[in-house]
């Protein structure tokens, strides 16, 4: 029988945590189940399956990252807009680790609940307003969007990995990266349609 309170987001909110702790690709039921002081078979009146957990605490993770996105950028323009951004991402990223990497997953998640979950659809929202600060349209702006996120997401994970082993602290790279991101966004190249080269 399940804990008394034991609910589908106790459930995932200790998933988390637990990802935090030990890496998201490493956590099991049995782990989450010791963790909560119930059975493993408990756990699956509440989640499905493994997947589903993972799942969950994606859609989680992607909406508190969001959250802080959007409360680091409220009122925001320009390079401003982008170092706040930028900011929130690598802090979410350093903060929770494990939280982090189910945000960069590809999974399957529950039709349903991706459907209901704002973070994913507020993360593109809030990308695209930053970048409509510098006045670019599409294609351009999808184009950017990648960039951006190739940049964050790479400098976190080598980061996370110990790879930035030189002398120069990865923060002071880091503040010259945003600085370059920004003199690229306020002179993107004009798109060359067609040219797949």
């Amino acid at each position: 029988m399940a804990r008394a309170g034991l609910t589908a987001e106790r459930v995932t909110i200790a998933g988390a945590e637990l990802a935090d702790e030990v890496g998201f690709d490493k956590v099991t039921m049995s782990q989450l189940a010791r963790r909560l002081g119930v059975k493993d078979a408990s756990l699956y009146t509440h989640v499905r399956s493994l997947e589903d957990l993972r799942g969950r605490v994606a859609l989680l993770a992607a909406d508190e990252k969001t959250i802080r996105i959007a409360q680091a950028t409220s009122g925001r323009a320009g390079k401003d807009a982008l170092v706040a951004f930028a900011n929130a991402w690598r802090e979410y990223a350093h903060g929770h680790p494990g939280r982090y990497t189910a945000t960069q997953t590809p999974m399957q998640i529950d039709p349903e609940l991706a459907a209901t979950a704002p973070g994913p659809r507020r993360a593109v929202e809030l990308t695209y307003g930053v970048l409509r600060g510098y006045g670019l349209a599409e294609p351009d702006l999808t184009d950017a969007v990648r960039l951006l996120r190739s940049t964050f997401h790479g400098f976190v994970a080598l980061e996370a990995a110990g790879g930035f082993a030189h002398q120069r602290s990865p923060q002071q790279s880091w503040v010259r990266a945003l600085d370059a991101l920004h003199t690229l966004l306020e002179h993107w190249p004009p798109s060359r349609e067609g040219d797949s080269s």
